[in-house]
């Protein structure tokens, strides 16, 4: 096949179609349906607690520690495959090796249980990977196939298919769980219709996010080669990260927008990882039908409105311009934060996902394309956002730690939804540093 040319229209969808490929997975796996499959496990076998090496661990900080770890090991391999992906100017094998890894990992979940907790935890610890590497290695590509003035729009674009693909994905799922009888599914070995169509849900992420992926991979280049021995490959991709710290010296726009993202992004990502988990123990729901139904229909909220918000964002940075717009964004968020603290009913937290997903599409395909608008003149695109990736792991890592250990010696999720408030706050101090330039 002909090599697509930079900037060219088929190449833009390609590359944002991989948003719509693997967007079901933080949608139905990471948001929506698994966590509420997870706590009903628990709920059947009637435990609060499983033996897990030897030592009984609680079933929130076994999933926590479980998605610490994850987080820990793609901030570790996150930079290694960038570097050796841009030495070998081969990038889009790794980008399929997590992709599949990923979408393997999810149908595995299909067999996740209690009795096989090692197993299980491994689908879901995999599934975590494949999606987070494999995404970052989709946002390097953003420079190499789209001009500056390109990158806002179709970086917006991309994140409002993966919203759309997710949200229909997840219709479907909801379809299945509510009326499993619909579908044809009886009881499973627990006795529960519901929880065997929570499984058939995994595997539908698995099958979508590896078919439409392949639209993507069929268009996108290979990568960048480098003009460089190919000695300590390995080790090469930590000393690019090394290089890159480096160059951030003598760019000082590019070094304060990279600190304050990563401190608001830190809170961004706490807040979607959490909340459905926040929603379940802090909101007043009736029956446990009552609970999935309306956790599920909150986070359909987020991802309807979210496709707008990234749209809106995406035209308000032209007239204002990306520094500016985040600002106001960072502002939205730590109002949101204060207004958790006081929801209580069903209808409040419809209210606050709603606001949430105005905001979340705009900051995160705001913040990819401001980076990379502020990226020096380089082919080393990967090496680049694999800094700004490990960046914003190692925030999630932080973020999530000190969310449940205020949680936890305070007694209330509520508190730690406060403490986020201070992030956005200083993220909002840092976006004020950033050196003004027009539009940017």
């Amino acid at each position: 096949m002909k090599k697509l040319e930079k900037g060219s229209k088929k190449l833009l969808n390609a590359w944002a179609f991989y948003d719509w490929a693997n967007s079901v997975y933080s949608l139905v796996i990471a948001s929506a349906i698994f966590p509420i499959f997870y706590g009903a496990l628990f709920r059947i076998a009637e435990i609060e607690k499983v033996t897990v090496f030897g030592g009984e661990i609680a079933r929130a900080p076994l999933i926590s520690y479980t998605t610490s770890l994850a987080f820990v090991f793609i901030a570790v391999v996150t930079p290694l495959i960038s570097g050796v992906a841009d030495y070998l100017g081969n990038k889009k094998i790794f980008m399929k090796f997590f992709c599949y890894l990923g979408g393997v990992s999810c149908i595995g979940l299909y067999w996740f249980s209690l009795e096989h907790i090692y197993f299980s935890l491994a689908c879901y610890f995999f599934g975590l990977v494949g999606f987070w590497v494999s995404f970052a290695i989709n946002n390097s590509y953003l420079p190499d196939i789209a001009f500056a003035n390109q990158q806002d729009k179709i970086s917006a674009k991309g994140f409002s298919l993966g919203y759309i693909g997710s949200v229909i994905l997840l219709l479907f799922n909801l379809a299945m769980v509510m009326k499993p009888e619909l579908f044809g599914i009886t009881t499973d070995d627990a006795g529960s219709a519901e929880i065997k169509a929570m499984k058939y849900s995994f595997i539908s992420v698995g099958v979508w996010w590896i078919l439409f992926s392949q639209y993507s991979f069929y268009y996108l280049p290979k990568g960048n080669k480098k003009e460089s021995p190919k000695t300590n490959i390995i080790l090469n991709g930590f000393k690019e990260l090394i290089l890159v710290w480096h160059q951030l010296k003598n760019n000082v726009k590019l070094k304060r927008y990279l600190g304050a993202f990563f401190v608001y992004s830190m809170a961004v990502q706490t807040v979607m990882l959490i909340a459905t988990y926040f929603g379940e123990e802090e909101i007043t729901w009736g029956s446990d039908t009552e609970r999935t139904t309306g956790l599920i229909v909150s986070i359909l909220v987020i991802q309807v409105v979210a496709i707008f918000g990234a749209v809106v964002t995406a035209r308000l940075s032209k007239l204002f311009g990306n520094v500016k717009t985040l600002i106001a964004i960072n502002v939205v968020w730590a109002m949101i934060c204060v207004y958790a603290y006081y929801v209580v009913t069903p209808t409040d937290f419809y209210i606050a996902a709603g606001f949430v997903g105005i905001v979340m599409g705009g900051i995160q395909a705001l913040s990819r394309s401001t980076y990379s608008k502020f990226l020096p003149e380089t082919t080393d695109t990967t090496s680049f956002f694999s800094f700004y990736d490990v960046a914003e792991k190692i925030g999630i890592i932080i973020g999530t730690f000190l969310y449940g250990f205020v949680a936890q010696i305070t007694g209330s999720m509520r508190n730690a939804v406060l403490f986020l408030f201070v992030f956005f706050m200083a993220g909002i101090i840092l976006l004020f540093r950033v050196p003004k330039e027009k539009k940017a």
